[in-house]
């Protein structure tokens, strides 16, 4: 099992930091993993996004130029790395915000509204993780074991009383994803 990933949106929305956990996800059970960060100067509002690689065997390069799976939390990602998940690939996205939603037919295409949910929550810092449950449902790359060992790891020790508001979070993505229907329009 390989599986090559890209998460993209804006600064602020957690991309860094769930790519981050996922890699650690992988790394806790045992897999091989690459994390690979890419972001502008800014610190919030800017663009951001990371290629993660999880993988049973050796991963020869961290360098990717085509994905089986691409999360995209804003228009402008969605319009970057839509064409760049491979044919038969997932994308994932979350619906706030997007005037122009996905239009190819040859791929898997999700949509969880994982903004809303946080605004239900009244916590928009587990945002990411909502978006992180949803993509495990759909391919279970790692346990909830490994992801909750991995937050242990990656969150400093005076925040690890916010790691059951994570998992809560993540089961909430789980149920939230949506597959939407293909339909005979322009492929992209």
């Amino acid at each position: 099992m390989k599986k090559e990933i890209i998460i993209a949106g804006f600064g602020g929305q957690g991309v860094l930091s769930m790519g981050k956990i996922l890699a650690y996800s992988g790394l806790m059970e045992g897999k091989e993993v690459t994390w690979m960060p890419a972001y502008g100067p800014e610190q919030r509002g800017g663009t951001a996004n990371v290629t993660v690689i999880v993988s049973d065997d050796r991963i020869s390069s961290p360098i990717l130029s085509s994905y089986d799976v691409a999360i995209v939390l804003n228009q402008p990602s969605l319009d970057k790395f839509e064409s760049k998940v491979k044919t038969g690939g997932i994308l994932i996205y979350d619906g706030f915000g997007m005037l122009h939603p996905p239009t190819r037919t040859d791929i898997e295409v999700y949509r969880i509204d994982a903004m809303d949910k946080v605004a239900e929550m009244k916590n928009s810092k587990v945002f990411n993780m909502v978006v992180l449950g949803g993509f495990l449902r759909v391919c279970p790359i790692v346990t909830e074991s490994g992801l909750e060992k991995a937050l242990r790891k990656t969150l400093p020790e005076r925040h690890h009383r916010l790691i059951p508001l994570n998992m809560t979070a993540v089961e909430a993505g789980k149920t939230l994803i949506q597959r939407e229907e293909k339909t005979a329009s322009t492929e992209k």
